[in-house]
Protein backbone atom coordinates (compact mmCIF):
# COMPACT_ATOMS: atom_id res chain seq x y z
CA UNK A 1 0.00 0.00 0.00
CA UNK A 2 1.56 3.29 -1.12
CA UNK A 3 0.21 6.03 1.12
CA UNK A 4 1.65 8.99 -0.79
CA UNK A 5 -0.35 8.53 -4.02
CA UNK A 6 -3.51 7.87 -1.99
CA UNK A 7 -3.10 11.11 -0.06
CA UNK A 8 -2.74 13.01 -3.31
CA UNK A 9 -5.78 11.37 -4.89
CA UNK A 10 -8.33 11.20 -2.13
CA UNK A 11 -10.68 13.88 -0.82
CA UNK A 12 -10.88 14.52 2.90
CA UNK A 13 -14.05 12.41 3.04
CA UNK A 14 -12.25 9.51 1.36
CA UNK A 15 -9.24 9.90 3.65
CA UNK A 16 -11.61 9.78 6.63
CA UNK A 17 -13.15 6.56 5.31
CA UNK A 18 -9.85 4.93 4.32
CA UNK A 19 -8.06 4.89 7.66
CA UNK A 20 -5.82 2.06 8.84
CA UNK A 21 -7.99 0.01 11.19
CA UNK A 22 -5.87 -3.07 11.76
CA UNK A 23 -2.80 -3.31 13.99
CA UNK A 24 -1.16 -5.87 11.69
CA UNK A 25 -1.60 -3.57 8.70
CA UNK A 26 -0.20 -0.66 10.69
CA UNK A 27 2.89 -2.70 11.51
CA UNK A 28 3.31 -3.85 7.92
CA UNK A 29 3.16 -0.30 6.59
CA UNK A 30 5.77 0.82 9.13
CA UNK A 31 8.06 -2.21 8.78
CA UNK A 32 7.45 -3.28 12.39
CA UNK A 33 7.06 -6.65 14.11
CA UNK A 34 3.57 -7.32 15.48
CA UNK A 35 4.80 -9.98 17.93
CA UNK A 36 4.25 -7.69 20.91
CA UNK A 37 0.51 -7.57 20.23
CA UNK A 38 -1.25 -10.93 19.83
CA UNK A 39 -3.81 -10.83 17.06
CA UNK A 40 -7.41 -10.65 18.23
CA UNK A 41 -6.65 -9.25 21.68
CA UNK A 42 -9.92 -8.13 23.35
CA UNK A 43 -8.72 -4.52 23.73
CA UNK A 44 -8.85 -4.16 19.94
CA UNK A 45 -12.55 -5.01 19.92
CA UNK A 46 -13.23 -2.57 22.76
CA UNK A 47 -11.30 0.34 21.20
CA UNK A 48 -10.11 -0.49 17.67
CA UNK A 49 -7.12 0.96 15.87
CA UNK A 50 -7.87 3.97 13.65
CA UNK A 51 -5.10 5.94 11.95
CA UNK A 52 -5.55 8.31 8.97
CA UNK A 53 -3.05 8.09 6.12
CA UNK A 54 -1.70 11.66 6.35
CA UNK A 55 -0.80 11.11 10.02
CA UNK A 56 0.69 7.69 9.24
CA UNK A 57 2.87 9.30 6.59
CA UNK A 58 4.63 11.39 9.27
CA UNK A 59 5.72 8.33 11.27
CA UNK A 60 9.27 6.99 10.96
CA UNK A 61 9.32 3.50 9.49
CA UNK A 62 11.02 0.85 11.56
CA UNK A 63 10.89 2.87 14.79
CA UNK A 64 8.67 1.21 17.43
CA UNK A 65 9.18 4.28 19.67
CA UNK A 66 8.07 6.86 17.13
CA UNK A 67 6.14 9.49 19.18
CA UNK A 68 3.23 9.50 16.73
CA UNK A 69 3.00 5.72 16.64
CA UNK A 70 2.97 5.45 20.44
CA UNK A 71 -0.20 7.56 20.56
CA UNK A 72 -2.17 5.12 18.39
CA UNK A 73 -0.62 1.67 18.81
CA UNK A 74 -2.56 -0.59 21.20
CA UNK A 75 0.05 -1.60 23.77
CA UNK A 76 -0.48 -4.66 25.96
CA UNK A 77 -0.22 -2.34 28.98
CA UNK A 78 -3.76 -1.15 28.22
CA UNK A 79 -5.09 -4.46 29.51
CA UNK A 80 -3.37 -4.12 32.90
CA UNK A 81 -5.58 -2.76 35.72
CA UNK A 82 -4.26 0.39 37.42
CA UNK A 83 -5.50 1.84 40.73
CA UNK A 84 -7.17 5.23 40.32
CA UNK A 85 -7.92 4.80 36.62
CA UNK A 86 -11.60 4.52 35.68
CA UNK A 87 -13.96 4.57 32.72
CA UNK A 88 -15.40 8.05 33.45
CA UNK A 89 -12.46 9.94 34.97
CA UNK A 90 -14.05 13.39 34.48
CA UNK A 91 -17.46 12.48 35.86
CA UNK A 92 -19.18 13.42 32.63
CA UNK A 93 -22.18 11.21 33.32
CA UNK A 94 -23.17 13.60 36.11
CA UNK A 95 -23.05 16.60 33.74
CA UNK A 96 -25.21 15.15 30.96
CA UNK A 97 -28.62 16.87 31.38
CA UNK A 98 -29.93 15.87 27.94
CA UNK A 99 -28.72 13.55 25.17
CA UNK A 100 -25.79 15.10 23.34
CA UNK A 101 -25.02 17.88 25.82
CA UNK A 102 -22.54 18.30 28.68
CA UNK A 103 -22.85 21.27 31.03
CA UNK A 104 -19.97 21.27 33.50
CA UNK A 105 -18.80 24.88 33.62
CA UNK A 106 -20.65 28.18 34.11
CA UNK A 107 -21.23 30.07 30.90
CA UNK A 108 -20.28 27.18 28.61
CA UNK A 109 -22.10 24.16 27.27
CA UNK A 110 -20.64 21.35 25.20
CA UNK A 111 -22.47 19.61 22.37
CA UNK A 112 -21.38 16.08 21.49
CA UNK A 113 -22.18 16.39 17.81
CA UNK A 114 -20.66 13.08 16.66
CA UNK A 115 -18.96 9.92 17.92
CA UNK A 116 -16.65 9.79 14.89
CA UNK A 117 -12.97 10.65 15.02
CA UNK A 118 -10.28 10.56 12.36
CA UNK A 119 -7.99 8.82 14.84
CA UNK A 120 -8.27 6.70 17.97
CA UNK A 121 -5.82 8.08 20.53
CA UNK A 122 -5.04 5.35 23.04
CA UNK A 123 -5.16 7.84 25.95
CA UNK A 124 -8.61 9.22 24.98
CA UNK A 125 -10.62 10.12 28.08
CA UNK A 126 -13.85 9.31 26.20
CA UNK A 127 -12.81 5.87 24.99
CA UNK A 128 -15.52 4.37 27.24
CA UNK A 129 -18.13 7.12 26.77
CA UNK A 130 -21.72 5.91 26.02
CA UNK A 131 -22.02 7.61 22.64
CA UNK A 132 -24.94 5.38 21.75
CA UNK A 133 -27.02 7.32 24.29
CA UNK A 134 -25.78 10.76 23.25
CA UNK A 135 -26.15 11.07 19.49
CA UNK A 136 -29.61 12.40 18.71
CA UNK A 137 -30.61 13.24 15.15
CA UNK A 138 -31.65 16.70 13.98
CA UNK A 139 -35.16 16.28 15.33
CA UNK A 140 -33.96 15.16 18.76
CA UNK A 141 -31.29 17.86 18.83
CA UNK A 142 -34.08 20.35 19.44
CA UNK A 143 -34.17 19.31 23.12
CA UNK A 144 -30.46 20.04 23.56
CA UNK A 145 -30.72 23.28 21.64
CA UNK A 146 -33.77 24.26 23.68
CA UNK A 147 -31.70 23.68 26.84
CA UNK A 148 -29.10 26.16 25.56
CA UNK A 149 -31.78 28.62 24.48
CA UNK A 150 -33.41 28.54 27.91
CA UNK A 151 -30.19 29.19 29.85
CA UNK A 152 -29.16 32.75 29.05
CA UNK A 153 -25.98 32.37 31.15
CA UNK A 154 -24.51 30.23 28.34
CA UNK A 155 -22.40 32.57 26.21
CA UNK A 156 -20.16 29.96 24.61
CA UNK A 157 -21.07 26.67 22.95
CA UNK A 158 -18.38 24.05 22.42
CA UNK A 159 -18.73 21.61 19.53
CA UNK A 160 -17.02 18.36 20.46
CA UNK A 161 -17.45 14.63 20.09
CA UNK A 162 -15.81 12.63 18.64
CA UNK A 163 -14.49 15.27 16.29
CA UNK A 164 -16.97 17.86 15.02
CA UNK A 165 -15.04 18.42 11.77
CA UNK A 166 -15.82 14.86 10.71
CA UNK A 167 -19.32 16.22 10.06
CA UNK A 168 -20.27 17.48 6.61
CA UNK A 169 -20.19 21.19 5.87
CA UNK A 170 -23.98 21.22 5.63
CA UNK A 171 -24.39 19.71 9.11
CA UNK A 172 -21.91 22.19 10.63
CA UNK A 173 -23.71 25.04 8.92
CA UNK A 174 -26.99 23.73 10.39
CA UNK A 175 -25.56 23.90 13.93
CA UNK A 176 -24.36 27.46 13.35
CA UNK A 177 -27.77 28.52 12.03
CA UNK A 178 -29.60 26.92 15.00
CA UNK A 179 -27.31 28.58 17.55
CA UNK A 180 -27.64 31.95 15.81
CA UNK A 181 -31.20 32.14 17.17
CA UNK A 182 -29.89 32.54 20.73
CA UNK A 183 -28.72 36.12 21.30
CA UNK A 184 -26.86 35.19 24.48
CA UNK A 185 -24.53 32.79 22.62
CA UNK A 186 -21.59 34.90 21.46
CA UNK A 187 -18.84 32.36 20.86
CA UNK A 188 -18.51 28.92 19.31
CA UNK A 189 -15.51 26.81 20.19
CA UNK A 190 -14.55 23.78 18.13
CA UNK A 191 -12.28 21.07 19.53
CA UNK A 192 -10.77 19.11 16.67
CA UNK A 193 -7.80 17.04 15.51
CA UNK A 194 -8.80 17.12 11.84
CA UNK A 195 -6.51 19.99 10.77
CA UNK A 196 -3.61 17.88 12.09
CA UNK A 197 -4.84 14.40 11.17
CA UNK A 198 -6.33 15.21 7.75
CA UNK A 199 -5.40 18.79 6.81
CA UNK A 200 -7.32 18.37 3.55
CA UNK A 201 -10.45 18.89 5.67
CA UNK A 202 -9.75 22.63 5.78
CA UNK A 203 -11.45 23.84 2.61
CA UNK A 204 -12.57 27.28 1.49
CA UNK A 205 -16.17 26.34 2.23
CA UNK A 206 -15.35 25.15 5.74
CA UNK A 207 -13.53 28.42 6.44
CA UNK A 208 -16.57 30.34 5.18
CA UNK A 209 -18.92 28.47 7.54
CA UNK A 210 -16.69 28.83 10.60
CA UNK A 211 -16.10 32.53 9.89
CA UNK A 212 -19.82 33.25 10.37
CA UNK A 213 -19.83 36.92 11.51
CA UNK A 214 -22.59 36.24 14.04
CA UNK A 215 -20.04 34.52 16.33
CA UNK A 216 -16.43 34.65 17.36
CA UNK A 217 -15.17 31.14 16.57
CA UNK A 218 -12.24 29.59 18.38
CA UNK A 219 -10.66 26.45 16.92
CA UNK A 220 -8.74 24.38 19.47
CA UNK A 221 -6.59 21.85 17.67
CA UNK A 222 -4.90 18.98 19.46
CA UNK A 223 -1.25 18.33 18.71
CA UNK A 224 1.17 16.60 21.05
CA UNK A 225 4.44 16.59 19.11
CA UNK A 226 6.20 18.82 16.58
CA UNK A 227 6.55 15.88 14.19
CA UNK A 228 2.77 15.98 13.70
CA UNK A 229 2.92 19.43 12.10
CA UNK A 230 4.12 19.25 8.49
CA UNK A 231 3.73 21.79 5.67
CA UNK A 232 0.17 20.66 4.91
CA UNK A 233 -0.89 21.13 8.54
CA UNK A 234 0.71 24.58 8.64
CA UNK A 235 -1.12 25.54 5.45
CA UNK A 236 -4.45 24.33 6.88
CA UNK A 237 -4.01 26.22 10.13
CA UNK A 238 -2.96 29.42 8.37
CA UNK A 239 -6.08 29.17 6.19
CA UNK A 240 -8.25 29.03 9.31
CA UNK A 241 -6.36 31.95 10.81
CA UNK A 242 -6.72 33.97 7.59
CA UNK A 243 -10.49 33.45 7.84
CA UNK A 244 -10.42 35.39 11.12
CA UNK A 245 -10.59 32.46 13.53
CA UNK A 246 -8.68 32.24 16.81
CA UNK A 247 -6.43 29.16 16.88
CA UNK A 248 -5.29 27.53 20.12
CA UNK A 249 -3.65 24.19 20.86
CA UNK A 250 -4.12 21.76 23.68
CA UNK A 251 -1.77 18.87 24.31
CA UNK A 252 -1.65 15.95 26.70
CA UNK A 253 1.59 15.24 28.53
CA UNK A 254 2.42 11.66 27.55
CA UNK A 255 5.21 9.41 28.75
CA UNK A 256 7.74 8.64 25.97
CA UNK A 257 5.88 10.95 23.57
CA UNK A 258 6.49 14.53 24.72
CA UNK A 259 7.77 14.29 28.31
CA UNK A 260 10.94 16.32 27.70
CA UNK A 261 11.73 20.02 27.55
CA UNK A 262 13.09 19.64 24.01
CA UNK A 263 9.89 17.99 22.75
CA UNK A 264 7.58 20.55 24.37
CA UNK A 265 9.67 23.52 23.23
CA UNK A 266 9.81 22.21 19.66
CA UNK A 267 6.05 21.75 19.67
CA UNK A 268 5.41 25.32 20.83
CA UNK A 269 7.76 26.72 18.18
CA UNK A 270 6.17 24.65 15.43
CA UNK A 271 2.66 25.63 16.51
CA UNK A 272 3.59 29.29 16.32
CA UNK A 273 4.83 28.78 12.74
CA UNK A 274 1.31 27.52 11.98
CA UNK A 275 -0.37 30.54 13.58
CA UNK A 276 -1.49 28.57 16.64
CA UNK A 277 -0.89 29.61 20.26
CA UNK A 278 -0.12 26.92 22.87
CA UNK A 279 -3.03 26.98 25.33
CA UNK A 280 -3.22 23.96 27.64
CA UNK A 281 -0.87 21.13 28.48
CA UNK A 282 -3.08 18.58 30.20
CA UNK A 283 -1.93 16.12 32.79
CA UNK A 284 -3.27 12.75 31.72
CA UNK A 285 -6.95 12.12 32.38
CA UNK A 286 -6.90 8.91 34.41
CA UNK A 287 -8.98 6.76 32.10
CA UNK A 288 -8.90 2.97 32.19
CA UNK A 289 -6.33 1.66 29.71
CA UNK A 290 -4.06 4.72 29.66
CA UNK A 291 -1.96 4.38 32.82
CA UNK A 292 1.22 3.63 30.86
CA UNK A 293 1.12 7.22 29.49
CA UNK A 294 1.05 8.85 32.91
CA UNK A 295 3.75 11.39 33.82
CA UNK A 296 4.13 12.20 37.55
CA UNK A 297 2.92 15.68 38.46
CA UNK A 298 6.26 16.69 40.01
CA UNK A 299 8.07 15.81 36.78
CA UNK A 300 5.49 17.85 34.86
CA UNK A 301 6.15 20.87 37.07
CA UNK A 302 9.88 20.56 36.49
CA UNK A 303 9.31 20.41 32.74
CA UNK A 304 7.21 23.56 32.90
CA UNK A 305 9.88 25.41 34.86
CA UNK A 306 12.46 24.49 32.23
CA UNK A 307 10.06 25.49 29.46
CA UNK A 308 9.51 28.92 31.02
CA UNK A 309 13.27 29.44 31.10
CA UNK A 310 13.58 28.57 27.40
CA UNK A 311 10.56 30.16 25.72
CA UNK A 312 8.79 33.53 25.71
CA UNK A 313 5.69 33.49 27.88
CA UNK A 314 3.23 33.43 24.97
CA UNK A 315 4.67 30.08 23.85
CA UNK A 316 4.32 28.41 27.26
CA UNK A 317 1.04 26.50 27.69
CA UNK A 318 -0.76 26.33 31.03
CA UNK A 319 -0.24 23.04 32.83
CA UNK A 320 -3.66 21.89 34.03
CA UNK A 321 -5.57 18.91 35.30
CA UNK A 322 -9.28 18.38 34.75
CA UNK A 323 -11.01 17.05 37.84
CA UNK A 324 -14.52 15.66 38.14
CA UNK A 325 -16.84 18.17 39.78
CA UNK A 326 -14.43 21.12 39.60
CA UNK A 327 -15.75 24.44 38.29
CA UNK A 328 -12.85 24.89 35.85
CA UNK A 329 -9.55 23.37 34.82
CA UNK A 330 -7.22 23.12 37.84
CA UNK A 331 -3.77 24.75 37.41
CA UNK A 332 -0.97 22.29 38.20
CA UNK A 333 2.00 24.67 38.00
Amino acid sequence: MNTIPLQQRLSWQELLSNTVSDAAELCRLLDLDLAALPAGHPLLAQFPVRVPLPFLGRMVKGDPFDPLLLQVFPAMAEASPAPGFETDPLGEAASNPAPGILHKYDGRALLLVTAACAIHCRYCFRRHFPYQDNLPGKQQWQDSLAYIGADTSITEVILSGGDPLTLSDSYLDWFYRQLADFEHVRRIRIHTRLPVMIPQRVTDNLCRILANPRFRTIVVIHSNHAQEIDAAVISACLALKSAGLTLLNQSVLLKQVNDSTDALAALSERLFEAGVLPYYLHLLDRVTGAAHFDVPEQQARELMAALRDRLPGYLVPKLVREQAGAGAKTPAA
